[in-house]
């Protein structure tokens, strides 16, 4: 074995692809940045979350803070948990909205366990989310739970 791969069946991302994962990261992120190019693409949306979240072993919940164009301006992950579960204080998904001064937010979020089926926490956390950030003026467009190579679309499901 060389120093650049693992064993297929290790579990394990070589360092070359870690390299390519994060060029192709780098490349969707620019893509998404662009100017005049609004972030309603929900396919490059889901690649670029996929591409961050699909593989972490702790559930992180990640905001993606875009303008009134919605274009991307910045994401962070504001949260990371355990295995199965992460605590989400709504007051702080605010105070980060306002420091990027966005218009609109994309919450998301993974499930290590590769189900991508939000749970019922999952959606009374978004719900409250959606109410706390309607009174200061920040649309909330989505929720994404990303499981695996799956995910799962809070707005194509009607729930928003």
């Amino acid at each position: 074995m060389n120093i650049t791969t693992c064993p297929p069946d290790s579990g394990k991302i070589s360092p070359t692809a870690q390299r390519t994962i994060r060029r192709a990261l780098t490349l969707l992120e620019r893509q998404l940045r662009e100017p005049g190019e609004a972030f309603t693409s929900s396919q490059a949306v889901r690649d670029w979350l996929r591409l961050q979240l699909a593989t972490l072993e702790r559930e992180v919940f990640m905001v993606l803070f875009l303008d009134n164009q919605h274009r991307l301006i910045a994401h962070e992950t504001l949260f990371t948990g355990t295995i199965n579960h992460t605590q989400v204080h709504p007051r702080e998904v605010i105070k980060a909205a306002l420091k990027y001064n966005a218009a609109a937010i994309v919450l998301s979020h993974n499930h290590p366990s590769g189900y991508a089926e939000p749970g019922h926490a999952d959606r009374l956390l978004t719900d409250h989310l959606k109410q706390a950030l309607k009174l200061v003026d920040i649309s909330l467009l989505d929720h994404l739970v990303v499981g695996g190579m799956d995910i799962v679309s809070f707005a194509e499901r009607g729930w928003l």
